[in-house]
């Protein structure tokens, strides 16, 4: 079943339950995949890879706001997207461990043969291709930025 299909499913139920969180959510799935099934270039599909890529680009937002309301003691807001974070995590893949991720791109750079900060670059292209979707962007940069200093 692709992600529209569960979303809508997800937006039946949660209408049913009068889950007015989930569904809050769930709708701002919905329309992130019609909006990029319909924008230009798009054919009316949308690949696996781009609804994950797309998932990850709400959840992003959301964190952002999260951070800006509680920067100015927004408890309300905050609460709000939080919510919102928890729920669209659930249709993302699991996201790697910390630990695990750490582990990942050690052997990354050392397939790389990467020596220092100056082949971040190089490092960084292949670890966002292999862990797509498996970790955060901000997340793999400081454990790159980290391993690559040790090296140098």
């Amino acid at each position: 079943m692709s992600l529209e299909q569960t979303i809508t499913t997800e937006i039946k139920n949660a209408m049913l339950a009068k889950d007015e969180k989930t569904l809050r959510a769930v709708r701002a799935i919905k329309a992130a995949i019609i909006q990029a099934k319909t924008s230009e270039g798009a054919g009316g599909v949308v690949s696996e890879d781009a609804e994950t890529k797309l998932l990850q680009k709400l959840v992003k937002q959301r964190k952002d706001s999260l951070a800006i309301y509680q920067q100015q003691n927004r408890a309300d807001l905050a609460q709000k997207e939080q919510e919102e974070i928890d729920v669209i995590e659930r249709f993302l893949p699991k996201q790697l461990t910390p630990e695990e991720l750490k582990q990942r791109l050690s052997a990354i750079v050392a397939e790389t043969g990467a020596a220092g900060p100056g082949d971040m670059g190089k490092v960084m292209g292949v670890a966002t291709k292999q862990l797509a979707g498996l970790a955060d962007g901000k997340a793999i940069g400081a454990i790159v930025k980290e391993l690559l200093a040790k090296g140098s």
